[in-house]
């Protein structure tokens, strides 16, 4: 058998894929791939996506703001915050999200939290890019 599971908890659930061939996730040096049997890591990601390509061929898309992830022994476990599937994420919330983030950037006002600001664009463009995948 050439697969392995991959575990993603958040602080209230955990979700478990069993028999995956393939995941890929953004780490914060850019994209890492792991498959069967791939030497043990603990990596930090970045915002971006998370895909899992299971054995029956299904492929799933995750949007997420960041985390960590240990694999070991053939078992990958992706610590995060949130995520979400692609075809659970709305699009017209991650569209306003986005705008208010640019108009709070635009605005530049005295009190700003620019890197607030930049996070939540960043968040926000990743939703509206993974939300399509399906």
């Amino acid at each position: 058998m050439n697969d392995f599971s991959v575990e993603i908890v958040t602080p209230v659930k955990t979700v478990r894929f069993n028999d995956v061939k393939y995941l890929r996730f953004t780490g914060l040096d850019g994209k890492v791939g792991v498959m069967h049997n791939h030497a043990p890591a603990i990596m930090a990601l970045g915002i971006g996506e998370i895909k899992i390509e299971e054995k029956t061929g299904k492929t799933s898309y995750l949007a997420t703001s960041g985390g960590f992830t240990e694999i070991i022994n053939n078992n990958a476990m992706i610590l995060v915050e949130t995520f979400e599937l692609s075809e659970a994420i709305d699009k017209m919330r991650a569209e306003e999200a986005k705008n208010r983030a640019l108009q709070r950037l635009k605005e530049k006002t005295e009190n700003l939290d620019v890197a607030r600001a930049e996070a939540s664009l960043a968040r926000a463009l990743n939703r509206l890019k993974i939300a399509v995948r399906n």
